[in-house]
């Protein structure tokens, strides 16, 4: 990471500073007895490190994140759930704020004791952060001396608490979590120890083009599988039946053949697939009579909603051949048990390939998704990214603002 670090920086240069950090604690939520409660503690828990680097070094820290989509203010979206849980997992009482900004948390900041932790409301509370006010990033930022971004799911964001502080606080820094995040992506892509595999999936294909490109040129085998590959044996000729695919990008997958042939690298997608009758699947039946066909010889009627045996075969020896692997997409619609089975697979080889010292590394709010619907642990990979688009944007080879605005490495002097 070319970005400075808490850890670069002198601890002294911390002690009794007062310190706002971008963390991210979009956590999933639902409402339980009239009570909001934290279903999955992963993102706060990721964030552990930076914040008791913090306290370790006496720093007066305010923790700043979004949580949900609110428009305006919204009683089920406070940061209250998240406080508390906080509190838990440190072992220290973490006080919650009622506002972001404003004389009142002027007051409590400068009245923090070193060592000394809150956190602040619910930031997309206001408006102006998704738009990158400057006038309400100078407000948020006027109590503080430091920023640090620990928020790389955020970080493909320009809004104020993620980049537009940077022009009114100095230094500003990088997080334990956003520096692992960074690193372990950038090893992957970079630096890879081959053979190199990528295993793409999820419904569009739209949204991966831009990362098939990107990794093309960099990985020895790319693996295709989910509803994207649709798009790619529509292009083909093949026969898809009712299965989804996007229409305006099959002028594209010429594009990517001759990427890949420019570039030795073999690009495979499923030889079949699990499908089921539409009014199987209109009816939303709990017991669906699934059909396993080829993946270009699908029968109008039927969707294809898994990758098949012989595909799962084929996708589970080329992992394991592997030395460095990047996952990002299920294989089918893991929501639904019974369309599980490919996705399923695909992650318990990775696990397999980590305890033989591969490098794996996943990516991508669906993948966490279906990591946490098979009760998986992350540990059991290299890494697994909690950023979703960030992670996505990174491999894209695009500049992330809340990234781009930190210091970098032997740009500033400790004071």
């Amino acid at each position: 990471m070319e970005q400075l670090t808490i850890k670069d920086i002198p601890q002294k240069d911390l002690e009794n500073r007062r310190v706002l950090v971008r963390v991210d604690f979009n956590v999933p939520t639902e409402k339980k007895d009239n009570k909001i409660v934290i279903t999955n503690d992963l993102r706060i828990r990721a964030s552990l490190p930076t914040i008791r680097y913090l306290i370790g070094a006496k720093a007066k820290t305010a923790l700043v994140s979004h949580l949900g989509r609110p428009k305006g203010f919204d009683s089920d979206l406070k940061m209250d759930p998240v406080g508390e849980k906080l509190s838990e997992l440190l072992g220290k009482k973490v006080l919650k704020l009622n506002d972001s900004v404003g004389p009142e948390i002027q007051t409590v900041i400068n009245n923090l004791k070193p060592g000394e932790v809150c956190l602040l409301e619910n930031i997309r509370f206001y408006q102006e952060e998704e738009k990158n006010d400057p006038d309400f990033a100078r407000n948020l930022a006027k109590p503080f001396e430091i920023y640090v971004n620990d928020a790389f799911g955020t970080s493909h964001r320009a809004h104020a608490s993620t980049a537009g502080v940077c022009a009114f606080l100095s230094p500003c820094l990088g997080g334990l979590l956003l520096q692992k995040e960074v690193d372990s992506l950038a090893k992957v892509l970079t630096n890879p120890i081959r053979p190199f595999t990528t295993i793409l999936g999820g419904s569009k294909i739209s949204s991966k083009i831009e990362v098939i490109k990107q990794l093309i040129p960099k990985v020895d085998t790319l693996l295709i599988g989910g509803a994207m590959a649709f798009t790619f044996i529509k292009a083909k000729g093949g026969k898809i039946g009712n299965s989804l695919y996007e229409e305006k990008i099959i002028p594209l997958i010429k594009e990517l053949d001759l990427l890949k042939e420019e570039n030795a690298v073999a690009l495979i997608l499923p030889e079949d697939m699990v499908c089921v009758k539409k009014g199987d699947l209109d009816n939303k039946k709990p017991d669906k009579e699934l059909i396993v066909y080829p993946v270009d010889k699908i029968p109008d009627g039927y969707t294809g909603l898994d990758i098949g045996p012989k595909t799962i075969e084929k996708f589970v020896k080329m992992i394991s051949q592997s030395k460095t692997l990047f996952w990002n997409g299920p294989m089918g619609m893991f929501e639904d048990p019974q369309f599980i089975g490919g996705t399923k697979a695909v992650a318990q080889a990775l696990v397999e390939a980590t305890k033989k010292k591969s490098i794996t590394v996943a990516g991508g709010g669906d993948s966490i998704s279906a990591l946490e619907n098979l009760k998986i642990s992350f540990d059991l990979f290299t890494h697994v990214s909690t950023g979703g688009g960030a992670s996505i944007e990174f491999i894209e080879g695009k500049n992330l603002p809340g990234i781009g605005c930190l210091d970098k490495k032997m740009s500033v002097t400790s004071n």
